[in-house]
Protein backbone atom coordinates (compact mmCIF):
# COMPACT_ATOMS: atom_id res chain seq x y z
CA UNK A 1 0.00 0.00 0.00
CA UNK A 2 1.45 3.62 -0.88
CA UNK A 3 0.47 6.17 1.52
CA UNK A 4 -2.46 7.33 -0.26
CA UNK A 5 -4.30 4.10 0.13
CA UNK A 6 -3.30 3.59 3.96
CA UNK A 7 -4.53 7.01 4.68
CA UNK A 8 -7.80 6.09 2.84
CA UNK A 9 -7.86 2.73 4.62
CA UNK A 10 -7.43 4.61 8.26
CA UNK A 11 -10.16 7.06 7.23
CA UNK A 12 -12.34 3.96 6.56
CA UNK A 13 -11.14 2.48 9.73
CA UNK A 14 -12.28 5.43 11.36
CA UNK A 15 -15.46 5.96 9.55
CA UNK A 16 -16.80 2.31 10.90
CA UNK A 17 -15.48 3.07 14.37
CA UNK A 18 -17.40 5.92 14.92
CA UNK A 19 -20.59 4.54 12.89
CA UNK A 20 -20.55 1.84 16.12
CA UNK A 21 -18.66 -1.13 13.95
CA UNK A 22 -16.03 -2.21 16.09
CA UNK A 23 -15.34 -5.22 14.14
CA UNK A 24 -15.69 -4.15 11.10
CA UNK A 25 -12.64 -1.61 11.93
CA UNK A 26 -10.49 -4.06 13.88
CA UNK A 27 -10.45 -5.89 10.57
CA UNK A 28 -9.45 -2.90 8.34
CA UNK A 29 -6.61 -1.73 11.28
CA UNK A 30 -5.22 -5.22 11.27
CA UNK A 31 -5.52 -5.30 6.83
CA UNK A 32 -3.14 -1.82 7.29
CA UNK A 33 -1.14 -3.60 9.46
CA UNK A 34 -0.47 -6.63 7.58
CA UNK A 35 -0.55 -4.97 4.11
CA UNK A 36 1.83 -1.99 4.99
CA UNK A 37 3.33 -2.88 8.17
CA UNK A 38 3.84 -1.66 11.76
CA UNK A 39 1.40 1.59 11.37
CA UNK A 40 1.28 4.15 14.97
CA UNK A 41 -1.72 5.16 14.41
CA UNK A 42 -4.02 1.33 13.54
CA UNK A 43 -1.58 0.37 16.32
CA UNK A 44 -2.81 2.76 18.83
CA UNK A 45 -6.51 2.18 17.22
CA UNK A 46 -6.63 -1.60 18.11
CA UNK A 47 -4.71 -0.96 21.38
CA UNK A 48 -7.51 1.43 22.26
CA UNK A 49 -10.04 -1.34 21.41
CA UNK A 50 -8.29 -3.86 23.50
CA UNK A 51 -8.38 -1.93 26.47
CA UNK A 52 -11.81 -1.35 26.26
CA UNK A 53 -12.37 -4.71 25.95
CA UNK A 54 -10.91 -5.72 29.24
CA UNK A 55 -7.52 -6.57 27.64
CA UNK A 56 -5.10 -4.80 29.44
CA UNK A 57 -1.81 -7.02 28.43
CA UNK A 58 -2.77 -7.20 24.76
CA UNK A 59 -3.44 -2.95 25.03
CA UNK A 60 0.11 -2.42 26.20
CA UNK A 61 1.48 -4.57 23.59
CA UNK A 62 0.15 -2.62 20.56
CA UNK A 63 0.96 0.46 22.70
CA UNK A 64 4.56 -0.43 22.48
CA UNK A 65 4.36 -2.09 19.03
CA UNK A 66 3.20 1.42 18.38
CA UNK A 67 6.24 3.47 19.74
CA UNK A 68 8.98 1.15 18.69
CA UNK A 69 7.31 3.06 15.67
CA UNK A 70 7.25 6.58 16.63
CA UNK A 71 8.61 7.21 20.04
CA UNK A 72 7.85 11.07 19.83
CA UNK A 73 4.28 10.89 20.25
CA UNK A 74 3.40 11.18 23.81
CA UNK A 75 -0.13 10.43 23.35
CA UNK A 76 1.11 6.93 22.31
CA UNK A 77 2.85 6.63 25.91
CA UNK A 78 0.30 7.95 27.53
CA UNK A 79 -2.44 5.13 26.00
CA UNK A 80 0.28 2.71 27.28
CA UNK A 81 0.56 4.72 31.03
CA UNK A 82 -2.71 3.93 31.23
CA UNK A 83 -2.97 0.20 29.85
CA UNK A 84 -0.16 -0.45 32.65
CA UNK A 85 -2.01 1.51 35.61
CA UNK A 86 -5.11 -0.58 34.62
CA UNK A 87 -2.78 -3.34 34.88
CA UNK A 88 -1.71 -2.90 37.90
CA UNK A 89 2.23 -2.19 37.02
CA UNK A 90 3.35 0.79 39.02
CA UNK A 91 6.74 0.13 37.76
CA UNK A 92 5.66 0.16 33.71
CA UNK A 93 3.44 3.05 34.33
CA UNK A 94 5.86 5.33 35.84
CA UNK A 95 8.48 4.18 33.20
CA UNK A 96 5.56 5.26 30.61
CA UNK A 97 4.54 8.71 32.18
CA UNK A 98 8.50 9.24 32.06
CA UNK A 99 8.30 8.68 28.68
CA UNK A 100 5.85 11.36 27.71
CA UNK A 101 7.66 13.82 30.27
CA UNK A 102 10.95 12.82 28.21
CA UNK A 103 8.69 14.65 24.94
CA UNK A 104 7.24 17.24 26.70
CA UNK A 105 8.47 18.09 30.34
CA UNK A 106 4.82 20.40 30.66
CA UNK A 107 2.31 17.57 29.72
CA UNK A 108 -0.12 18.34 32.54
CA UNK A 109 -2.07 14.79 32.56
CA UNK A 110 1.63 13.19 32.70
CA UNK A 111 2.53 15.29 35.48
CA UNK A 112 -0.75 14.65 37.08
CA UNK A 113 -0.99 10.53 36.45
CA UNK A 114 3.03 10.69 37.83
CA UNK A 115 1.81 12.38 41.20
CA UNK A 116 -1.23 10.38 41.49
CA UNK A 117 1.05 7.54 41.31
CA UNK A 118 3.23 8.43 43.35
CA UNK A 119 0.35 9.42 45.63
CA UNK A 120 -0.95 5.56 45.87
CA UNK A 121 2.66 4.12 46.06
CA UNK A 122 3.05 6.49 49.22
CA UNK A 123 5.85 8.40 48.08
CA UNK A 124 4.85 11.34 49.47
CA UNK A 125 8.26 14.15 48.53
CA UNK A 126 7.97 12.67 44.95
CA UNK A 127 3.99 13.26 44.78
CA UNK A 128 4.11 16.84 46.70
CA UNK A 129 6.95 17.07 43.75
CA UNK A 130 4.70 16.40 40.79
CA UNK A 131 2.23 18.40 42.37
CA UNK A 132 3.86 21.42 42.69
CA UNK A 133 4.85 21.22 38.84
CA UNK A 134 0.54 20.62 37.93
CA UNK A 135 0.06 23.76 40.26
CA UNK A 136 2.75 25.98 38.14
CA UNK A 137 0.87 25.24 35.20
CA UNK A 138 -2.46 25.26 36.24
CA UNK A 139 -2.64 29.03 35.36
CA UNK A 140 -2.73 28.11 31.90
CA UNK A 141 -6.01 26.51 32.35
CA UNK A 142 -8.42 28.07 31.12
CA UNK A 143 -11.88 26.31 31.78
CA UNK A 144 -11.41 24.24 34.66
CA UNK A 145 -14.03 21.58 35.86
CA UNK A 146 -15.55 20.84 39.38
CA UNK A 147 -12.92 17.79 39.23
CA UNK A 148 -10.03 20.10 37.74
CA UNK A 149 -10.10 22.24 40.91
CA UNK A 150 -10.52 19.43 43.51
CA UNK A 151 -7.50 18.13 41.53
CA UNK A 152 -5.86 21.25 42.69
CA UNK A 153 -7.41 21.49 46.00
CA UNK A 154 -5.67 18.14 46.50
CA UNK A 155 -2.48 19.48 44.79
CA UNK A 156 -1.98 22.46 47.25
CA UNK A 157 -2.50 20.60 50.48
CA UNK A 158 -0.18 17.84 49.36
CA UNK A 159 2.40 20.53 48.77
CA UNK A 160 1.45 22.52 51.61
CA UNK A 161 1.93 19.34 53.94
CA UNK A 162 5.35 19.00 52.44
CA UNK A 163 6.45 22.11 53.32
CA UNK A 164 4.88 21.93 56.51
CA UNK A 165 7.22 18.62 57.39
CA UNK A 166 10.04 20.36 55.78
CA UNK A 167 9.79 23.19 57.92
CA UNK A 168 9.48 20.92 61.11
CA UNK A 169 12.29 19.10 60.11
CA UNK A 170 14.32 22.82 59.16
CA UNK A 171 13.47 24.04 63.08
CA UNK A 172 14.24 20.72 64.76
CA UNK A 173 17.41 20.34 62.97
CA UNK A 174 18.56 23.95 63.26
CA UNK A 175 17.47 24.53 66.66
CA UNK A 176 20.86 24.51 68.32
CA UNK A 177 22.66 26.29 65.98
CA UNK A 178 19.63 28.89 66.46
CA UNK A 179 19.63 28.91 70.37
CA UNK A 180 22.13 31.74 70.68
CA UNK A 181 21.44 34.43 68.23
CA UNK A 182 19.99 37.15 68.49
CA UNK A 183 16.43 37.95 65.93
CA UNK A 184 18.23 40.10 64.14
CA UNK A 185 21.59 37.81 63.25
CA UNK A 186 18.85 35.23 62.22
CA UNK A 187 16.51 37.74 60.11
CA UNK A 188 17.95 37.01 56.99
CA UNK A 189 18.53 33.41 57.21
CA UNK A 190 14.80 32.71 58.26
CA UNK A 191 13.48 34.90 55.19
CA UNK A 192 15.78 32.85 52.36
CA UNK A 193 13.65 29.40 54.25
CA UNK A 194 10.86 31.14 54.42
CA UNK A 195 11.10 31.99 50.96
CA UNK A 196 11.94 28.57 49.75
CA UNK A 197 9.10 26.71 51.94
CA UNK A 198 6.66 29.63 49.85
CA UNK A 199 5.65 31.36 52.93
CA UNK A 200 6.60 34.85 51.59
CA UNK A 201 8.03 36.57 48.75
CA UNK A 202 11.01 38.18 48.72
CA UNK A 203 10.69 41.96 47.48
CA UNK A 204 13.03 44.30 46.23
CA UNK A 205 13.46 48.10 45.59
CA UNK A 206 10.72 49.52 43.25
CA UNK A 207 11.56 53.17 43.09
CA UNK A 208 9.95 55.85 41.66
CA UNK A 209 12.46 57.99 41.22
CA UNK A 210 16.59 57.58 41.81
CA UNK A 211 17.77 53.99 42.41
CA UNK A 212 20.60 54.06 44.28
CA UNK A 213 22.12 50.59 43.64
CA UNK A 214 24.13 47.77 45.55
CA UNK A 215 22.10 48.81 48.98
CA UNK A 216 20.62 46.00 50.89
CA UNK A 217 17.27 45.64 49.89
CA UNK A 218 15.92 45.68 53.77
CA UNK A 219 12.26 45.74 54.61
CA UNK A 220 12.86 46.82 58.32
CA UNK A 221 15.96 48.38 59.16
CA UNK A 222 18.21 46.71 62.19
CA UNK A 223 17.60 49.14 65.20
CA UNK A 224 21.67 49.13 65.67
CA UNK A 225 21.63 51.04 62.18
CA UNK A 226 19.83 53.97 64.41
CA UNK A 227 21.11 54.54 68.04
CA UNK A 228 19.18 57.44 68.76
CA UNK A 229 15.72 55.85 68.29
CA UNK A 230 15.71 55.01 71.72
CA UNK A 231 15.99 59.13 72.72
CA UNK A 232 13.22 59.47 70.60
CA UNK A 233 10.99 56.59 71.74
CA UNK A 234 11.40 57.96 75.79
CA UNK A 235 9.71 61.48 74.25
CA UNK A 236 6.74 59.53 72.90
CA UNK A 237 4.19 60.87 75.76
CA UNK A 238 5.76 64.55 75.01
CA UNK A 239 4.75 63.95 71.25
CA UNK A 240 1.85 62.23 71.92
CA UNK A 241 -0.01 65.33 73.88
CA UNK A 242 0.44 67.48 71.33
CA UNK A 243 -1.02 65.42 68.72
CA UNK A 244 -4.29 64.79 71.19
CA UNK A 245 -4.19 68.56 70.86
CA UNK A 246 -3.66 68.66 67.84
CA UNK A 247 -6.74 66.09 67.37
CA UNK A 248 -8.98 67.97 69.99
CA UNK A 249 -8.58 71.29 66.92
CA UNK A 250 -10.60 71.31 64.02
CA UNK A 251 -8.71 74.38 63.23
CA UNK A 252 -5.32 71.93 63.58
CA UNK A 253 -4.86 72.05 59.45
CA UNK A 254 -4.99 68.54 58.75
CA UNK A 255 -5.38 67.92 55.28
CA UNK A 256 -6.56 64.78 53.11
CA UNK A 257 -3.15 62.65 52.43
CA UNK A 258 -4.37 61.61 48.61
CA UNK A 259 -4.88 64.95 46.63
CA UNK A 260 -4.95 63.87 43.52
CA UNK A 261 -5.15 66.58 39.83
CA UNK A 262 -8.25 66.61 38.20
CA UNK A 263 -8.40 64.33 35.49
CA UNK A 264 -6.44 61.79 37.24
CA UNK A 265 -7.08 58.14 35.84
CA UNK A 266 -8.73 55.93 38.34
CA UNK A 267 -6.53 53.79 40.19
CA UNK A 268 -5.45 52.00 43.70
CA UNK A 269 -5.89 55.48 45.09
CA UNK A 270 -8.76 56.92 44.07
CA UNK A 271 -10.87 55.64 47.41
CA UNK A 272 -8.66 58.08 49.28
CA UNK A 273 -8.38 60.97 47.07
CA UNK A 274 -9.46 64.10 49.05
CA UNK A 275 -10.74 61.54 51.91
CA UNK A 276 -10.11 62.63 55.33
CA UNK A 277 -9.35 58.84 56.19
CA UNK A 278 -6.02 59.23 55.76
CA UNK A 279 -5.11 62.12 57.27
CA UNK A 280 -1.35 64.25 57.16
CA UNK A 281 -0.61 67.55 59.41
CA UNK A 282 3.10 68.22 58.34
CA UNK A 283 5.77 70.23 60.33
CA UNK A 284 8.23 70.22 57.21
CA UNK A 285 7.09 69.38 53.66
CA UNK A 286 9.85 68.67 50.91
CA UNK A 287 12.44 70.14 53.26
CA UNK A 288 10.49 73.00 54.17
CA UNK A 289 9.35 74.08 57.45
CA UNK A 290 6.03 74.13 57.94
CA UNK A 291 6.17 77.16 61.31
CA UNK A 292 2.71 77.24 61.68
CA UNK A 293 2.09 73.95 62.27
CA UNK A 294 5.37 73.86 64.36
CA UNK A 295 4.29 76.17 66.42
CA UNK A 296 0.83 74.51 66.87
CA UNK A 297 3.44 71.24 68.43
CA UNK A 298 6.78 72.88 69.46
CA UNK A 299 8.04 70.63 71.71
CA UNK A 300 7.92 67.64 68.82
CA UNK A 301 9.25 70.45 66.33
CA UNK A 302 12.52 71.03 68.95
CA UNK A 303 13.11 67.12 69.15
CA UNK A 304 12.37 66.66 65.27
CA UNK A 305 15.32 69.03 64.76
CA UNK A 306 17.71 67.20 67.04
CA UNK A 307 17.32 64.47 64.82
CA UNK A 308 19.62 63.20 61.95
CA UNK A 309 16.98 63.79 59.06
CA UNK A 310 17.74 63.86 55.53
CA UNK A 311 18.39 66.91 54.04
CA UNK A 312 17.98 67.52 49.92
CA UNK A 313 16.94 70.94 50.35
CA UNK A 314 13.81 71.55 48.11
CA UNK A 315 12.88 67.88 48.96
CA UNK A 316 13.75 66.59 52.53
CA UNK A 317 13.54 66.13 55.00
CA UNK A 318 9.55 65.47 55.03
CA UNK A 319 8.01 65.13 58.66
CA UNK A 320 4.25 65.11 59.20
CA UNK A 321 1.32 63.84 61.82
CA UNK A 322 -0.42 60.75 59.90
CA UNK A 323 -4.01 59.37 60.86
CA UNK A 324 -5.28 56.52 59.72
CA UNK A 325 -9.07 56.57 60.41
CA UNK A 326 -11.53 53.35 61.32
CA UNK A 327 -11.67 50.90 58.70
CA UNK A 328 -8.84 53.01 56.21
CA UNK A 329 -6.42 50.59 54.04
CA UNK A 330 -3.65 52.10 52.56
CA UNK A 331 -3.04 49.48 49.60
CA UNK A 332 0.15 48.14 48.32
CA UNK A 333 2.31 50.82 46.72
CA UNK A 334 6.17 51.78 46.83
CA UNK A 335 8.26 55.27 47.59
CA UNK A 336 10.09 57.05 45.64
CA UNK A 337 14.01 56.55 46.42
CA UNK A 338 16.17 54.19 48.44
CA UNK A 339 18.38 56.42 49.62
CA UNK A 340 15.87 57.47 52.54
CA UNK A 341 14.68 55.50 55.14
CA UNK A 342 11.10 55.97 56.87
CA UNK A 343 10.81 56.30 60.34
CA UNK A 344 7.28 55.50 62.17
CA UNK A 345 6.91 56.89 65.93
CA UNK A 346 3.43 55.31 67.03
CA UNK A 347 1.50 56.92 69.47
CA UNK A 348 -2.19 56.90 69.18
CA UNK A 349 -2.65 52.84 68.43
CA UNK A 350 -5.71 50.76 68.95
CA UNK A 351 -5.76 47.15 68.85
CA UNK A 352 -6.29 45.91 65.24
CA UNK A 353 -3.89 48.39 63.58
CA UNK A 354 -0.93 46.60 61.66
CA UNK A 355 1.58 47.45 58.85
CA UNK A 356 3.38 45.16 55.83
CA UNK A 357 6.42 45.76 54.50
CA UNK A 358 7.28 43.06 51.85
CA UNK A 359 6.94 39.64 53.71
CA UNK A 360 6.46 40.90 56.92
CA UNK A 361 3.58 42.68 58.99
CA UNK A 362 3.51 43.86 62.27
CA UNK A 363 1.48 45.74 64.52
CA UNK A 364 2.27 49.00 65.36
CA UNK A 365 3.12 49.49 69.45
CA UNK A 366 2.65 53.02 71.20
CA UNK A 367 5.73 54.17 71.56
CA UNK A 368 8.26 51.47 69.56
CA UNK A 369 9.84 53.26 66.41
CA UNK A 370 11.16 51.31 63.86
CA UNK A 371 12.80 52.35 60.46
CA UNK A 372 11.60 50.84 56.96
CA UNK A 373 12.47 51.30 52.91
CA UNK A 374 9.74 52.55 51.56
CA UNK A 375 10.81 51.46 48.41
CA UNK A 376 9.59 47.97 49.20
CA UNK A 377 5.84 47.42 48.47
CA UNK A 378 4.41 48.59 51.72
CA UNK A 379 0.49 48.68 53.21
CA UNK A 380 -1.11 49.68 56.36
CA UNK A 381 -4.71 48.81 57.83
CA UNK A 382 -6.07 50.02 60.66
CA UNK A 383 -9.13 47.61 61.65
CA UNK A 384 -10.13 49.44 64.80
CA UNK A 385 -13.02 51.95 65.62
CA UNK A 386 -10.50 54.69 66.56
CA UNK A 387 -7.94 56.96 65.20
CA UNK A 388 -4.72 55.78 64.30
CA UNK A 389 -2.01 58.57 64.70
CA UNK A 390 2.27 58.18 64.30
CA UNK A 391 4.94 60.92 63.42
CA UNK A 392 6.57 59.79 60.56
CA UNK A 393 9.80 61.10 59.56
CA UNK A 394 12.92 60.47 56.74
CA UNK A 395 16.41 59.98 57.54
CA UNK A 396 19.31 59.05 55.12
CA UNK A 397 19.70 55.25 54.28
CA UNK A 398 22.18 54.13 56.90
CA UNK A 399 24.03 52.01 54.30
CA UNK A 400 25.00 55.09 52.58
CA UNK A 401 28.65 56.40 53.84
CA UNK A 402 29.11 60.21 54.32
CA UNK A 403 30.54 60.45 50.95
CA UNK A 404 28.00 59.24 48.63
CA UNK A 405 25.51 61.82 50.78
CA UNK A 406 27.91 64.53 49.86
CA UNK A 407 27.43 63.51 46.20
CA UNK A 408 23.53 63.28 46.18
CA UNK A 409 22.90 66.58 47.83
CA UNK A 410 25.43 68.21 45.35
CA UNK A 411 23.61 65.57 42.82
CA UNK A 412 20.50 67.56 43.18
CA UNK A 413 21.27 70.79 43.65
CA UNK A 414 22.93 70.40 40.32
CA UNK A 415 19.45 68.72 38.87
CA UNK A 416 17.47 71.23 40.03
CA UNK A 417 19.57 74.23 38.68
CA UNK A 418 19.08 72.62 35.25
CA UNK A 419 15.47 72.81 35.80
CA UNK A 420 15.59 68.70 36.06
CA UNK A 421 13.23 68.45 38.94
CA UNK A 422 13.73 65.06 39.57
CA UNK A 423 11.63 62.47 41.92
CA UNK A 424 10.55 65.41 44.86
CA UNK A 425 10.41 62.50 47.62
CA UNK A 426 7.46 62.26 49.30
CA UNK A 427 7.36 60.32 52.35
CA UNK A 428 4.25 57.73 52.11
CA UNK A 429 2.63 55.74 55.23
Amino acid sequence: MDRDEVQRALAAAAQARQAGRPKAAEQLYRSIIARAGEQPLALNALGLQALGAGDRAGAAALFRRAIAVDANAPDLWMNLAKALRDDGDDAGEQAALEGALAIDQRHFMALVRLAELFDRTGEDDRAAERWGNVLAMASQIEQRSPAIEMMLDHARDRVARRHAAFATAIDLGLAAARADLTPGEGRRFDAAIDHVLGKRAIHVNQCAGLHFPFLPAEEYFERRHFPWLGALEARTGEIRAEAEALLADPAAGFLPYVAMAPGTPANKWTPLDRSPDWGALHLWKDGRRNDAACARAPVTAAIVEGLPLIDLPGRTPTVFFSLLRPGAHLPAHTGVSNIRTIIHLPLIVPEGCSFRVGGETRPWREGAAWAFDDTIEHEAWNRSDAVRAILILDVWNPYLSEAERTLLRQFYAVSDASGQHLDAARVAD
